[in-house]
Order: structure tokens, then C-alpha cells, then sequence
């Protein structure tokens, strides 16, 4: 913690350049202890409580939670950290206090590099997603699905207890909606940029579209896309497999060691996780920050 703290300011400096920092070596054994090095840094915090991610967590300590409770064999496919909704953490800490016998790896990716490659070879392409945006289609089951990656059911997703509460608060935020027989929630969020510009003057491939057109289950009863452009049009998979294809020479795979942490510019690096297997459990917890 006094390295930490020492460091805590060219550590943010290097970030700015590198998108993402691994921390080896520290005697970091718990959740509690991997809270007290973020709180180093003195970002402010972003709770999953108050998070619209629809991924089934565990909270071990308020600021810390597990990764995702998707099972091992489920690959958690490029994303930025809640780029589906119109709130989203600038920071992301992991940290590894178990790691997986084979595989269970975090790919990294840089998505200003990316998208700088994207624009290069299909300029009238990346203009597509400037102007028009994305629009994401979700389904929140009635409870909690830890079989899937988006599992979160609608109340805990939207920190209410019923359906009006839920309602008013998906107003709020600019989303329209329709209830399901089965008690499940399928949500439309409002417009959302796919680019992000960054403070360098840089520009970010900053959405879910990798996640989305991967891993994210589509209703077999539904005819809504979980992904389109921002003005409700398909986005052609020859597009989606080139950005796919694209993503791929920019990827970093993190191999975790116990007692690793890793620092995140959600803004810049796109992350995710590799299926796993082996009889020792693969723990990694988060810490959410802006």
C-alpha cells in the first residue's frame, strides 16, 4: 500500500499511454485486501448495485464483486464494461486470487487501435457507426440466470422490486420495453455512440458489438436483432466479422497468476474471458471506478 500510494500518480500517467497496467508480485490474498489497493488510487466508486450490467455478480466487500458467474466453459466474448447502457465505469480494477488450472485467460484489446485500423481500410464503414450510433436489445429474465453471461434479472438490473418501479426507471433512462409471458423484461436501450473520443485526441471503438454479435443469446421467440445501428437497421455480419477479424491483431491475452491486479482504461481497452477448466476454481474479482 506505501508503493502504492508513492506510485499511485505515474501509475495514471503510464495508464494514459498503455490502456492497461498488471500489477504482479503484491501479497494480495483477498477480496479485502485487493479493496484497500484501489482505494489507493482515489477514484470514486462504481458499485454494481447501481450498475446496469446483466451479468450475475457476487458482491465479497461493497466496492468488490466476482467477474461474471457465466459457467467455465462459456467464453465471455470483447467488450467495454457496459457499453450497452448509457452508464458505464471509466476504471476497471481485476484481480486474481485464484487462477485457473488451463486457460481462463482475460483478452485485452485496444479499441483506439482498432478502430484507427477499421477507419483505415473501411472509412465509409466507421462513418456508419459515427453517425447513426447503436441500439441494443436485452433480455432480463424474471430471476437470476447464472448459467448465461447476461443473466441479471430485470429487478436486480434496475435496483427495483416490481414492475412499475421498473418501468419508471426505464423511462428515465430512455429505453422502451415489453414484458414477457414468462415474466421476463425485453428492453431496447435509447441511441448510443459506438465511437468515443478520447482525451488525446484519439477515437475509441467504444460499444458491445463483439459481445453482442458473439455471445449474447437471442430469444428464440423474438423477432428483435440484440444489436442494430442507432436508427433500428441491421448491421450487415460482413461488417460485424471484419471489425471480429480486425479485433484479433490487437488482442493481449492476460494469463493470471494468484495475487495478480490489473488496471483498466475501460475507455481504451476492450476485455473478456476465455473459457477455463481444471479442479482448482478460478476466481477473479472486479472493483469499478470512475
Amino acid at each position: 500500500l506505501d508503493w502504492a500510494t508513492s506510485e499511485a500518480t505515474a501509475v495514471k500517467a503510464a495508464l494514459e499511454k498503455s490502456g492497461a497496467i498488471i500489477f504482479r508480485g503484491f501479497p494480495v490474498k483477498s477480496a479485502e485486501d485487493f479493496d484497500a489497493f484501489t482505494q489507493v488510487f482515489d477514484y470514486d466508486e462504481f458499485t454494481y448495485e447501481e450498475s446496469l450490467s446483466n451479468a450475475v455478480r457476487i458482491n465479497l466487500t461493497r466496492r468488490v464483486f466476482t467477474a461474471n458467474e457465466a459457467p467455465p466453459d462459456v467464453e465471455i466474448f470483447l467488450h467495454h464494461e457496459m457499453a450497452q447502457t448509457p452508464v458505464y465505469p471509466q476504471k476497471i480494477f481485476f484481480c486474481c486470487l485464484s487462477a485457473a488450472e488451463q486457460g481462463g485467460a482475460s483478452p485485452l484489446c485496444r479499441s483506439d487501435l482498432l478502430y484507427a485500423k477499421f477507419k483505415s481500410e473501411h472509412p465509409e464503414w466507421a462513418a456508419m457507426f459515427v453517425e447513426r450510433g447503436l441500439k441494443y436489445n436485452t433480455h432480463m429474465p424474471a430471476d437470476d440466470d447464472e448459467q448465461s453471461g447476461q443473466g441479471r434479472s430485470w429487478m436486480s438490473t434496475l435496483s427495483v422490486s416490481n414492475r412499475a418501479e421498473a418501468e419508471a426507471r426505464l423511462g428515465e433512462l430512455g429505453y422502451s420495453w415489453s414484458w414477457q409471458d414468462d415474466g421476463s423484461l425485453v428492453t431496447t436501450s435509447p441511441q448510443l455512440p459506438a465511437v468515443r473520443q478520447l482525451d488525446d485526441g484519439s477515437e475509441s471503438f467504444f460499444n458491445q458489438v463483439i459481445a453482442a454479435y458473439y455471445g449474447w443469446k437471442r430469444r428464440d421467440d423474438s423477432s428483435l436483432p440484440v444489436l442494430t445501428f442507432g436508427d433500428d437497421e441491421l448491421i450487415p455480419e460482413e461488417i460485424l466479422d471484419t471489425i471480429v477479424e480486425l479485433s484479433r491483431q490487437f488482442v493481449y491475452a492476460a494469463q493470471w497468476q494468484d495475487g495478480d491486479i490489473a488496471l483498466v482504461d475501460n475507455y481504451r481497452v476492450m476485455h473478456g474471458r476465455y473459457p477455463y477448466s481444471g479442479a482448482k476454481k478460478r476466481q477473479v474479482v472486479v472493483c469499478l471506478a470512475q
